[in-house]
């Protein structure tokens, strides 16, 4: 078992980001029987899950004429338009259902502000705007992290980074997460990582 400062931060392992969803990462369900190992390791386990409103800002279907993937000027930044995904209450919000959910002490839900995207388990993309996870950790004294889940190159990624920046330390198995791959976009996020002295194991 783990000390008890150290968490296991489970990253939007939910249906819409697995086979046959709307936004799939390749073999996203692959990393649930690891993660489920994983969890008797830890004595907290904290699931992130991604709460759209059907109409969210960051679907390419609330600009007309756009297309997902294309790129749009955000208040906050840019925004990479994706598909419709993850929306409040529907079975691609959900959980995958191999997901051990009963060992769960905390569940995340971010990206259900309509106008700002989320990626990050700590704070909305504009980096500013926090989900109340550092909160939680602070108030049991946590101060070590270990990052798991989809997408490597965005959710992973941005969490890992806000995590490092508020000074936990933090770690992230590779082997179990998937990434997207967008415009080499995994490559670029190990190194942005690496940078960071954030911690990749296999």
């Amino acid at each position: 078992m783990r000390p008890a400062n150290e968490a296991l931060i489970v990253i939007d392992v939910q249906n819409d980001f697995c086979t046959g969803g709307a936004l799939a990462v390749p073999g996203g369900e692959d990393v649930v029987p690891r993660i489920n190992t994983l969890m008797d390791e830890f004595q907290t386990r904290v699931l992130t899950q991604d709460w759209h409103p059907a109409d969210h800002a960051s679907f390419a279907a609330s600009h007309p004429g756009k297309q997902p993937y294309e790129v749009v000027e955000m208040p906050y930044g840019p925004q990479i338009l994706w598909p419709v995904h993850c929306v409040q209450d529907t079975p691609g919000a959900a959980f995958h259902a191999d997901l051990d959910l009963t060992r769960a002490d905390h569940v995340v839900r971010k990206g259900f502000r309509p106008g700002i995207d989320s990626y990050s388990a700590f704070f909305e993309n504009d980096h500013e705007t926090p989900t109340g996870l550092d909160d939680f950790l602070t108030a049991r004294g946590i101060d070590q992290l270990t990052l798991v889940g989809l997408a490597t190159d965005f959710c992973v990624l941005y969490s890992a980074l806000d995590a490092a920046r508020l000074g936990y330390r933090v770690t992230v198995i590779e082997g179990a997460c998937r990434g997207i791959d967008l415009n080499g976009s995994l490559e670029d996020a190990r190194q942005a990582m690496l940078d960071a002295h954030i911690v990749l194991e296999p």
